[in-house]
């Protein structure tokens, strides 16, 4: 065993700053006002730089050359070394770093001398006789823990010990089961007593685990510690103080979420079902489509399951076409185009060793090779024994991208499914290139699908640089979110479930993925019973990834009209997803800029109420929505509890209450809680069915001004590469409140020709009605009569049941322009 007791020498390098104890040897590196990096090692020396999952870099790396497009390379803040009476410190400007001698330990401190983390004093840094590397931690009695990407159970993860595995987890329990099929190292400590907020990332891609509470020795007081089983203490502290701030710099150091097509905020139709009929399984998706419009049901593409690459023995070949299921693809997937739906077909790395194509790819040294380094890998996988891609070989990349073009993208295919990516490799020693470095699966197992997720963004802009990938994947490591949507995989259908894939989103998004979901009606399992459907269908459609996933174990099928009595609450839900289509597609490219979750924990928005630090199941949707799904079997009344600090509007009511309590509302199968909240702006786009062939040409602008407010839409052509050469268009929305009056501006940048030709708001006025409206200076004219508002091309209107005022005109061609909406009182007795 090797524990880092006692400092024995240090040396400033200016850039960075060498440690050596008599345990590991550890090099800082102060990345930015934000971020300090402690890399320790107990090896001889530290291994070559190399990471996959950094874009923020201060020093030479060996994928700078497969990566370098995306990351960022900057000068380290410069160190001065301090000495002190224990040891010394250095600083960034916002954290002090303090390296205390014997015995040896490191303490963080923020500006007003604030300790934000602390390593557990003599015993910070252990190698055990095993060679698994610990970093252990101190913490308070008010810690609460969240993020550690895709994990089981509540959003705080205190008192859990959690193992970081990818693993493919057919019908995992959302309640209980860990590993999941992501591996994410990061969390955030936040502390209620001191409100601050901070985060600490591993960059180590072997298996691990974290420990936040659970082991209990009354030496050591409390604490909490990750151990890996090989690799680098390679430690990330994060500074907040608040955990928007620690998800925006987590995400500056791992990078921001990909922005998306337009169309993939829709809802995706999916179940292994059709995949897997003896024939004509093209017409049954097709007849899919079609009934999906003669129920008023939007959809806008099709996840097609594995069945379509079934051989003559019922194997899946990955590129391989079954004709008999689908006779011509490339007709297929055009007609899928003309009624506006995208095919994402599923592709698995695993070649087995019956492949036709098995040959060939080991011809092109693409394998993952056997210990020895001279044959290929051969292990378990779905349908036998299977060879396994590599793609930290760019001849592995190369192969794949090659017949993933002449498969798919060369017959109009520009959406990718990565699925069963995990791989489980039992024997840890395989060799992989990385780069031509070489290495071993066991350290480098989680960044296969992360990179097989860059490789079919990368061969679908090869093949056409102006389409705009739509990846998701199943697997992953930190940075998935740069290249795929992703989504939590083959949950069981239950009630734990529905209500459990919550926090399991949340977290995902407070680990640097915004882009999440999960199958709803649940995959593996029964047909879900009706009330259990629409609840999770109402529930859903939140979530960024929208899609009715099934592979009933009771030869059924779950679609939306599965229970004819009850399909009218499914569209009603999905239609409602239609209609925030805009405000999703904002809070998409905020995730792209910012890193903001689209889904977010209250405690996300509200940090100053303790109220909400525990709370897992009610969400904030982008920073205006709260919503309080009814997840709960015979519910006919949900408390709900409203962060202080603001006022809420029921939007089923229109009843406002006051922030700081829990109300009680009676709920029926229809209902799907969601409060505004006070001082909010919500981009709406009422009566989309088709995200690929309608026209966002009218957008619908909710406002509650009784609080300043500003939100940026966000709009481009949805489809294209565009954007990045500056084809976007952003309109800040702003609302200035007066003692008689507010005032909504509006302000565009952008090259980007908006097709919106009608702006409709709805401004709530629940004290009084308007009594003028003007644009630009110019009065509005006022409709008493809701019918002759509506047939008018521009006025408003005061709807007094929902006391708002309805105000449209046509969308002025000008960069910037006002609504004011006046609310003096007109004295009608006084002469």
């Amino acid at each position: 065993m090797k524990v880092s007791s006692k400092l024995l020498s240090i040396t400033n390098h200016h850039e960075y700053l060498d440690l050596v104890t008599d345990g590991a040897k550890f090099r800082i590196y102060l990345l930015d006002e934000n971020i300090i990096r402690i890399r320790g090692t107990f090896d001889d020396d530290f291994a070559p730089e190399e990471s996959y999952a950094l874009v923020k870099t201060a020093w030479a790396d060996a994928t700078d050359d497969l990566i370098g497009d995306e990351r960022q390379r900057v000068t380290p803040i410069a160190v001065e070394l301090t000495e002190t009476a224990d040891g010394y410190t250095v600083s960034n400007g916002r954290y002090t770093l303090e390296i205390h001698a014997e015995p040896f330990y490191f303490e963080i401190k923020d500006q007003n001398g604030v300790t934000v983390h602390k390593d557990l004093v003599k015993r910070s840094f252990v190698q055990d006789d095993l060679g698994r590397r610990f970093h252990y931690s101190a913490m308070g009695d008010h810690d609460k823990f969240y993020g550690f990407g895709e994990k089981s159970g509540k959003l705080n993860k205190f008192k859990r010990r959690m193992r970081m595995h990818n693993t493919d987890s057919l019908g995992w329990n959302a309640a209980k089961s860990d590993p999941l099929y992501k591996m994410i190292p990061f969390y955030i400590d936040f502390n209620t007593t001191t409100n601050i907020a901070s985060g600490l990332y591993y960059n180590n891609t072997h298996d691990s685990v974290f420990d936040m509470d659970c082991e209990h020795s009354n030496y050591w007081l409390r604490y909490s510690y990750f151990q890996c089983d090989g690799g680098d203490l390679d430690v990330f502290f994060i500074g907040g103080p608040t955990i928007k701030q620690v998800v925006e710099h987590y995400t500056d150091l791992t990078g921001k979420s990909a922005m998306m097509p337009l169309p993939s905020l829709g809802y995706m139709g999916s179940t292994m079902f059709y995949t897997e009929l003896d024939q004509d399984a093209d017409q049954a998706i097709l007849d899919f489509i079609d009934t999906c419009k003669k129920n008023g049901i939007p959809c806008d593409g099709f996840f097609l399951s594995s069945g379509y690459t079934s051989g003559k023995d019922g194997k899946r070949y990955v590129f391989n076409w079954n004709k008999k299921r689908f006779p011509d693809p490339q007709k297929f997937v055009a007609e899928l185009k003309k009624l506006g739906a995208l095919l994402a077909p599923n592709i698995k790395p695993g070649m087995l060793v019956t492949h036709p194509l098995a040959d060939e790819f080991m011809e092109k040294d693409a394998y993952i090779k056997t210990p020895d380094g001279q044959g290929s890998q051969v292990d378990q996988y779905w349908g036998g024994d299977a060879h396994f891609v590599d793609f930290t070989n760019p001849h592995g990349r190369d192969a794949w991208e090659q017949k993933m073009t002449e498969a798919l993208l060369s017959i109009g295919i520009t959406s990718i499914w990565n699925d069963n990516n995990e791989y489980e490799i039992n024997d840890t020693q395989a060799v992989v290139d990385a780069e031509g470095q070489k290495s071993t699966i066991g350290a480098l197992k989680p960044i296969m699908p992360t990179m097989m997720a860059k490789a079919a963004k990368d061969a679908i802009n090869r093949y056409d640089a102006t389409v705009r990938p739509y990846l998701v994947n199943r697997a992953g490591f930190a940075g998935i979110q740069r290249y795929a949507q992703t989504w939590a995989g083959d949950n069981y259908t239950s009630w734990t479930n529905v209500k459990y894939n919550i926090p399991t989103i949340l977290g995902m998004g407070l680990s640097g993925v915004a882009n999440q979901g999960c199958d709803i009606g649940g995959f593996d399992g029964p047909l879900p019973e009706p009330e259990l459907f629409v609840r999770w269908v109402q529930n859903g459609i939140f979530q960024p990834r929208f899609s009715i996933h099934s592979c009933n174990n009771d030869n059924t099928v779950t679609e939306p009209w599965t229970y004819p009595a009850y399909t009218k609450y499914i569209r009603a839900a999905i239609q409602l997803r239609y209609s925030l289509v805009p405000y999703l597609y904002s809070l998409l490219y905020e995730a792209s800029t910012k890193g903001s979750p689209i889904m977010r924990p209250l405690v996300y928005e509200f940090q100053d109420d303790p109220q909400v630090a525990e709370e897992s199941f009610e969400f904030m949707l982008g920073a205006s929505l709260l919503v309080a799904n009814v997840v709960d079997k015979g519910q006919t009344a949900k408390s709900v509890y409203l962060p202080a600090g603001v006022d809420w509007l029921d939007l089923k009511t229109s009843q406002y209450y006051t922030g700081g309590q829990t109300i009680t509302i009676p709920v029926d199968l229809g209902s799907i809680p969601m409060f505004l909240k006070a001082g909010s702006i919500v981009p709406q786009s009422k009566g989309l069915m088709n995200l690929h062939n309608d026209v966002i040409d009218k957008l619908d602008v909710l406002i509650e001004p009784s609080r300043d407010a500003e939100f940026v839409v966000y709009e481009d052509d949805g489809v294209t590469n565009n954007y990045r050469q500056g084809e976007t268009l952003e309109t800040t929305i702003k609302t200035t409140a007066t003692a008689d009056s507010v005032v909504i501006d509006f302000d565009r940048v952008g090259q980007y020709q908006t097709q919106v030709k009608t702006m409709a708001l709805a401004v709530c006025c629940p004290k009084i009605a308007p009594l003028s409206v003007d644009l630009a200076d110019q009065s509005l004219p006022r409709y008493l009569n809701a019918a002759k508002f509506a047939d008018a091309a521009e006025g408003w209107y005061f709807d007094g049941e929902s006391r708002q005022v309805q105000i449209k005109y046509a969308n002025p061609e000008v960069a910037g322009y006002a609504v004011k909406v006046n609310f003096s009182v007109k004295d009608l007795i006084s002469i």
